[in-house]
């Protein structure tokens, strides 16, 4: 497929004749049409993809195969399922490797984006510890910059990621006693750092509790923005790194079970992202910390904020989750739970 390259001006005057199309949609058709040489503007068919979709559908979103993202049902799995809690043992060793590495992300279909990334991902593999555990994380830096990785949480300031600065070639190993419980994340601490984390160096940290939380379908959204034509500017807002993934790929759930989602925002250029669940009610505790929680169907986060939502649905079908800020939305940042018995 063609690469293309599109500004976030092109991408909202696009939205302009679509009633309820989503934007990211009309410009993957219209990148897989330019790829395969054919037009299908309104002006060169009397059917274009848009007005097909629209037609057919019959309702204000794309979903299943109507939702154009990269990728199969099961790309992103890694991404979205973290690794299962343990119980609390005294003394235990949890050992990761993390390497760093330039790749070109396809984020939408045809639109690619150059980013430095963990272990070949935007957001990176999820990392998780139990209180008390002794964390012990090898980086290697595969990469064309200098970087380091830099936790959320208590440790010592030599374990950091800020004085440890790891050149090309070069490795690290961090170690320390995770904690406290919550929900973290971790980024490169290089400078110039809005760079760094823009380009796709940021992930998911979960360090549980001794005594454990309840047991839950366990989910894990990154949500993330990226700038395809090097503006200073995000051309499309997505949760764990594809537009539209979750619209195209719903993420199958039962109704009346737990499901906890740990939610983190790691979006450069933009203040706060936020995250909406239609049709239904969450609890969500900040940081994942205390024993407060928030009843709500919304919330906002600023960059390297995070919290646990915790949802029980009380109806069946498509629920829609998506950044409440409408043009996130409309630039990738959409998605559906599919809630059945």
């Amino acid at each position: 497929m063609a690469k293309i390259r599109l500004t976030r001006r092109k991408l909202l005057a696009a939205a302009a004749p679509l009633a309820a199309v989503p934007l990211v949609g009309k410009l993957a058709l219209d990148a897989q049409a330019q790829a395969s040489g054919h037009d299908h503007s309104s002006h060169g068919h009397p059917r274009s993809p848009a007005s097909h979709v629209h037609g057919a559908m019959g309702h204000a979103a794309m979903v299943g195969e109507e939702a154009p993202a990269v990728g199969g049902p099961n790309d992103l799995d890694a991404l979205l399922f973290p690794p299962p809690a343990l119980p609390y043992e005294p003394g235990r060793v949890r050992e990761y490797a993390l390497t760093a590495t330039d790749v070109d992300l396809e984020v939408a279909p045809g639109v690619f984006f150059s980013g430095w990334v963990y272990n070949g991902t935007a957001p990176g593999p999820v990392i998780r510890a139990t209180e008390g555990d002794i964390l012990r994380v090898r980086f290697v830096n595969a990469g064309q910059h200098p970087h380091t990785i830099h936790f959320h949480g208590i440790h010592p300031t030599n374990m950091d990621g800020v004085f440890e600065i790891v050149p090309t070639g070069g490795e690290f190993t961090y170690e320390f006693e995770a904690r406290p419980a919550a929900f973290h994340v971790y980024h490169c601490h290089s400078m110039p750092l809005k760079k760094h984390i823009h380009k796709g160096l940021y992930g998911a940290f979960i360090i549980d509790p001794k005594e454990p939380r309840p047991p839950a379908k366990e989910l894990v959204m990154v949500m993330n923005g990226f700038d395809t034509d090097g503006d200073g500017s995000n051309n499309f807002y997505t949760v764990n790194g594809r537009s539209l993934y979750y619209a195209r790929y719903p993420i199958k759930v039962k109704r009346s079970e737990l499901v906890r989602v740990y939610l983190a925002n790691l979006t450069e250029f933009d203040l706060v992202n936020s995250f909406h669940l239609h049709a239904d009610f969450f609890r969500y505790q900040p940081t994942g910390t205390g024993d407060t929680w928030e009843y709500t169907d919304t919330v906002m986060q600023c960059q390297g904020q995070r919290g646990v939502l915790e949802i029980e649905f009380t109806g069946l079908g498509l629920h829609m989750f998506h950044a409440h800020q409408s043009e996130f939305a409309e630039l990738g940042w959409m998605g559906f739970f599919d809630v059945v018995d």
